[in-house]
């Protein structure tokens, strides 16, 4: 998908324990591999969860360790200093891998080359949320993944709208 010259848009099903966190792992690693000082081209996790935040990115962190890439986290569990840092660092374009909560979709919240959306456990985010995780698919690969998917994104999926891969 991340090489088919357009926009990936695919929904991962599987039950817990079953390999979506480890499908996204390695889109972010294709999407990440080919960054330079000068240009990279970032990638978002957005979890509904400061708990699913804060395992995604222990665990990103541990598998990335070694590669430089450059893994930061935003959720309520990151002081205001902290926060307001790594802000800056990826406007600027300087990080890699963004790992967060609804804090990524707030106003003020700017990327400097999103390559790739990982949204986990979509059906958990609200209409307002969702609204402004579209504003920011526009030419972007998207990978949602989930144990349950809503009735509208199964739908898409289900219409071709929207690929499906299910993970049994």
């Amino acid at each position: 998908d991340l090489a088919s010259g357009r926009p990936m848009d695919r929904l991962i099903c599987g039950d817990v324990g079953f390999g979506k966190t480890e499908v996204a792992i390695r889109a972010s690693f294709i999407v990440a591999q080919n960054n330079t000082e000068s240009e990279r081209t970032q990638v978002v996790l957005i979890c509904p969860t400061t708990l699913l935040c804060r395992q995604h990115y222990k665990t990103f962190v541990d598998r990335f360790s070694g590669t430089g890439f450059k893994v930061r986290q935003l959720s309520r569990m990151v002081t205001p200093t902290k926060m307001k840092e790594y802000k800056k660092e990826i406007e600027e374009g300087k990080v890699d891998i963004v790992i967060g909560t609804h804090a990524l979709l707030a106003d003020g919240m700017s990327f400097k080359n999103l390559g790739l959306i990982i949204i986990d456990e979509e059906q958990r985010f609200g209409v307002g949320q969702k609204e402004k995780l579209k504003a920011l698919k526009a030419n972007t690969h998207v990978l949602t993944l989930s144990a349950t998917p809503i009735p509208r994104t199964l739908q898409l999926s289900l219409t071709g709208l929207r690929e499906l891969s299910l993970i049994t």
